[in-house]
């Protein structure tokens, strides 16, 4: 359904001539981005109740001695180092929303470039603390329904051929912040809203290579994953899974995976949520039924409005969210400004994503950024005509299957009370009259 076009009398630029010069009208100053908004100097991020200061741990801004000449070209720069570091001038910080051993931190969203999220910046989701584990005493057991049950040490598992899967990996809580709760807020950004959300270039050795030197046995249909943290977090995952596109990943973006993501190595399950991608993974037995560990009775479920609860609705729905404009930025001008955001699915390849610039009446197709990956995140951007007055910006994913993300309205038809995960509705923004971006309560 196309929009109303009536602004463009107003200004005479047109979203064709955006999507096809736009080097020259961005340099030129006719399209505004978020370079050009303003964040108040006197913003301060949310807090959780339950991250009380005396056990938060605090990041203070770095010192750096390095000279700042006036021209760079007149002196010698620094020598060459073994550990590069960021420029002084950027710092990314993951956000510590809840600072205990079964707490978590979460992704910069609106601070990244590309799709590719850096290893430390990574979000975290931990039960019982990160694990400290010796890669020369590593051992995996698979076992169970199998013929021939069978220890790989860290070593063994990188004597396999390696694969490589650029994908998210997605916390099924991601978005518990827009529900509503007393503890609601307007004042929440993209980081907050969403940044249990990464996208990495998982290495390592195919389950089903593993699966196929065990051997297993008819009537095998599921495999219980179990880590070797505090929490001993195990799940249930289907044999399907298993054997398509699942890694046991110890490589994380060219690198051993950090401590925090499982280090010497972890169940990597593209798409599905991202408890069932056990981390610090030492067991894997193979069964007939799923184990009904503690984690998938007593949590992890979908409550639904008939009182029961939906079990193993483990692959992530179609979703997007826009990381600008967002809290806390403050648009100064009306004029063409640049929607930028983020889009993904469990099921597969965004195929399209759709903004809304008036609270969900009409919807147009943004653009998507290259490249565009099997259950990866993908970047995507709209051209924007502000008028300055007070509207809604939305944004929609569909995806190869032709799955769309839902209305709140949609989601909350089969939702229960206490409904947690899975959370996959359509985020909204409010920009009001005077530039100001809060968030819009579902």
């Amino acid at each position: 359904m196309a929009s109303d076009n009536s602004k463009d009398k107003i200004f005479p630029l047109k979203r064709r001539d955006w999507l096809f010069g736009a080097a020259g009208l961005i340099g030129g100053g006719m399209i505004k981005t978020a370079y050009d908004a303003i964040i108040p100097d006197d913003y301060s991020p949310v807090v959780l109740e339950s991250a009380t200061s005396d056990i938060a741990t605090e990041l203070d801004d770095e010192d750096f001695d390095l000279p700042l000449p006036d021209d760079a070209s007149k002196v010698l720069g620094d020598l060459p180092r073994e550990l590069g570091e960021r420029s002084q001038f950027e710092q990314p910080r993951r956000k510590i929303m809840v600072p205990y051993h079964s707490g978590y931190s979460t992704t910069p969203l609106q601070d990244l470039h590309g799709i590719m999220t850096p290893s430390d910046l990574h979000f975290e989701r931990h039960h019982g603390g990160i694990p400290n584990i010796d890669p020369d005493k590593y051992e995996l057991l698979i076992h169970g329904l199998v013929e021939q049950p069978m220890i790989f040490t860290l070593k063994d598992l990188k004597r396999f051929p390696a694969v490589s899967k650029i994908a998210f990996l997605e916390c099924s809580g991601n978005g518990y912040l827009t529900l509503p709760s007393k503890s609601s807020t307007e004042e929440v950004t993209a980081q907050e809203v969403d940044g249990l959300i990464s996208t990495s270039e998982w290495t390592g050795v195919s389950l089903a290579m593993l699966l196929k030197e065990v051997g297993v046995k008819p009537g095998a249909n599921w495999i219980l994953a179990e880590g070797g943290d505090a929490a001993v977090l195990s799940r249930s995952v289907p044999l399907d899974k298993a054997l398509d596109d699942s890694i046991i990943a110890y490589g994380q973006n060219g690198e051993a995976i950090r401590p925090e993501q499982g280090y010497p190595a972890r169940l990597f399950l593209p798409g599905y949520e991202g408890s069932a991608n056990v981390k610090w993974l030492r067991r894997i037995e193979v069964g007939d039924k799923p184990f009904m560990t503690r984690e998938e009775t007593s949590k992890y479920t979908d409550a639904l409005l008939n009182g029961t609860s939906k079990m193993f609705t483990l692959q992530m729905g179609p979703k997007s969210i826009i990381t600008f404009p967002s809290f806390p930025y403050v648009l100064p001008d009306k004029g063409w400004w640049e929607v930028r955001g983020y889009a993904w699915s469990g099921a597969g390849k965004v195929a399209r994503v759709e903004v809304s610039t008036n609270g969900g009446r009409s919807w147009e197709a943004a653009e998507l950024q290259q490249p565009i990956l099997d259950k990866c995140m993908t970047r995507f951007r709209y051209l924007w005509n502000w008028d300055g007055t007070t509207t809604t910006l939305m944004s929609r994913t569909i995806d190869e299957k032709g799955a769309v993300q839902l209305s709140p309205k949609e989601f909350f038809k089969t939702q229960g009370p206490g409904t947690f995960y899975h959370n996959n509705q359509i985020r909204s923004w409010r920009i009001e009259g005077n530039g100001l971006v809060m968030f819009n309560m579902a």
